[in-house]
């Protein structure tokens, strides 16, 4: 399946995370091109290791929510910074915000894209939501 928009990460994260019933593949190939790439905090994954994170969290998050505070396009490139507040399954909370740069297949969908992650509350054991893969 191909993008017929550009992709956004509030629209991705809200598919993969807070979309039950949704299939990891689909809402992957929904905004994820498949040499897709990414680096959280310094270390590179690719698509196969971000699908073993996403799986991971979905173990972990229950719900959440993603505020959006900066977004720019121009082109392929893809800048944004967001804030996302996710309740647990074991009912504890956690936010954290990230600055993301990213590049877009012409699709639309994201082929590239580096984070770097703040967490703003939670448990020490949560700083590494952003690239835990259990």
């Amino acid at each position: 399946m191909t993008a017929t928009v550009p992709t956004t990460i509030a629209t991705a994260l809200t598919d993969l995370l807070l979309t039950p019933g949704l299939p990891l593949d689909e809402a992957l190939d929904r905004h994820f091109a498949p040499e897709y790439r990414q680096r959280t905090d310094g270390a590179w994954i690719d698509r196969t290791g971000f699908a073993e994170h996403i799986a991971h969290l979905r173990g972990v998050v229950a719900d959440g929510t993603i505020r959006v505070h900066d977004e720019l396009s121009a082109g392929p490139s893809y800048a944004e910074r967001h804030t996302i507040d996710v309740v647990k399954a074991d009912g504890s909370t956690a936010s954290h915000e990230v600055y993301v740069f990213a590049e877009r297949a012409p699709d639309g969908r994201f082929v590239r894209l580096e984070e770097v992650t703040l967490m703003v509350a939670g448990s020490e054991a949560d700083r590494g939501l952003g690239s835990a893969r259990g």
